[in-house]
């Protein structure tokens, strides 16, 4: 199986439940459409990942997904820098927002399965000063919405409803359903 995505938790997230794996990058581009849905955003991005890998390696299954953090019908990506963390992490701040994390199994360059989950994150009210030494941490950079719920990001939450590790970035159980469904594991 190949995984089309180079993020650290998602690999380690399928070490953890014991499947084999090895990564190849889509490098598709992630753009949303005029007035796309957090939700539509998400599925299509991880379907044109697995597509993009399952091109140069169509006899195997491939996995991709994405996440995105949607607040009042706005998605939140990966911050560019400082500000835009900043900016992300203050509009969360004493608010509930949802995780989209979409993922796709793409095989003969033709999706197989895909689907998306989503959870409800509420935060806790931060002030300027944890935003800034969160920020600090370089953290926030690498994450939809400029948080990881795995590390240091774990202290402004006050609740999760839904699938722990789809806030991470790859809803483990789903995944590992998908994959029996495939007969990978």
């Amino acid at each position: 199986m190949i995984l089309g995505s180079t993020s650290p938790r998602r690999q380690n997230l399928l070490r953890d439940a014991g499947v084999e794996f090895v990564v190849i990058e889509s490098g598709t581009a992630e753009n949303s459409l005029p007035g796309e849905a957090a939700g539509d955003f998400a599925l299509r991005m991880a379907r044109e990942k697995a597509l993009e890998v399952s091109r140069n390696a169509p006899d195997d299954l491939v996995l991709a997904a994405d996440t995105v953090v949607e607040i009042d019908g706005d998605i939140l990506g990966k911050p560019e820098g400082p500000a835009q963390a900043h900016a992300m992490l203050r509009r969360l701040s004493g608010h509930t927002h949802t995780v989209i994390t979409a993922f796709a199994l793409a095989r003969q360059n033709a999706i197989v399965e895909s689907t998306s989950i989503r959870s409800r994150v509420s935060f806790r009210e931060l002030t300027d000063d944890e935003i800034d030494a969160y920020i600090a941490s370089g953290e926030p950079f690498d994450k939809a919405g400029g948080y990881g719920i795995q590390a240091k990001g774990a202290d402004f939450i006050v609740r999760v409803d839904g699938s722990y590790t789809n806030v991470m970035g790859l809803p483990v159980d789903e995944v590992l359903a998908a994959l029996r469904h495939q007969g990978v594991i």
